[in-house]
């Protein structure tokens, strides 16, 4: 199997779509070979980049060329936003492995793509240059060798029947019934005065405080109260981090449309107070908004 190295520089890009609402995007690229984990590198993030981040980092891969040359591969970018509770992607750029190497002519070439968010519309710009290095040969893969069967019993000895009855021994080999001896007989209990043994005695007492033979019972020790402000504390941050996380989410007509309800709301509450205190006067002093003159 052929392998080709392949350099490539993310340089940077331009012009993204701003997934976070209240911050300033902190944007990393993830660069794999179609999707392959085993392939997976990543940028630094570039802090405070916004929509137009810029890395200028270096990796490298080695390329498949017959599955490059029958365009069954190739480069995928993706764009996310580092955030303290959950990444978020910003888009992707897929390019072809074929059509790098059909340019490519042992050069180094710079590249723009564009960059597609998750609905499939394009929006920003991705660059970054590659250069492919000489051919080399790999073995292929040594095929697993097949596990041997584990042996459940073990193999009978040779000359050995096939008849389990073989494998116990014979009627000779143990004494026939009655070859035993009868157990002793107890002796006749030579004092009658005393009580038989389990007669008369009851069971033991049980364990308690008082009199007798019994121990005292171990004294329950109050169980100490489990402080409930590490986990308050706990519950309101995730509590914070998921608002805020909502938050960032939120678009401007989400924004737009809560500020609007809240005007409402407030619109709402003047004018109630408003109608109550002029009944109030209304009532005590007997004074109408319509009869000014």
């Amino acid at each position: 199997m052929e392998y080709r190295p392949l350099k490539i520089k993310v340089l940077e890009a331009k012009g993204l779509k701003d997934v976070n609402f209240f911050s300033t995007m902190d944007v990393y690229v993830v660069v794999t070979i179609s999707g392959d984990p085993r392939t997976e590198q990543k940028t630094p993030v570039a802090n405070d980049g916004g929509t137009s981040p810029k890395w200028n980092y270096s990796m490298k891969f080695n390329v498949d060329v017959a599955l490059a040359h029958q365009n069954r591969i190739g480069l995928n970018f993706t764009l996310r936003s580092d955030r303290a509770f959950r990444d978020r992607d910003i888009g992707e750029v897929f390019v072809p492995m074929k059509e790098l190497l059909d340019n490519a002519e042992d050069l180094k070439v710079d590249v723009i793509y564009p960059v597609r968010k998750t609905s499939g519309k394009a929006k920003g710009t991705l660059s970054f240059s590659y250069k492919f290095g000489d051919k080399f040969s790999a073995p292929p893969p040594a095929p697993k060798k097949a596990e041997e069967p584990v042996m459940a019993y073990p193999a009978m000895a040779p000359g050995a029947g096939s008849s389990t009855a073989n494998h116990y021994p014979k009627h000779g080999g143990y004494p026939p019934p009655g070859a035993y001896p009868p157990p002793p007989a107890y002796p006749h209990q030579a004092h009658p005065g005393y009580p038989p043994q389990g007669g008369v005695y009851g069971p033991p007492s049980p364990m308690g405080y008082g009199y007798g033979y019994g121990y005292p019972q171990q004294a329950q020790q109050p169980q100490k109260k489990k402080n409930k402000f590490g986990l308050g504390l706990g519950a309101g941050l995730l509590g914070g981090l998921l608002i805020g996380d909502m938050m960032g989410d939120m678009g401007p007509m989400m924004l737009v449309m809560m500020l609007d309800l809240t005007m409402a709301w407030i619109s709402n509450l003047f004018f109630s107070g408003l109608f109550f205190c002029v009944n109030i006067i209304n009532r005590y002093y007997d004074i109408s908004v319509l009869d000014f003159k």
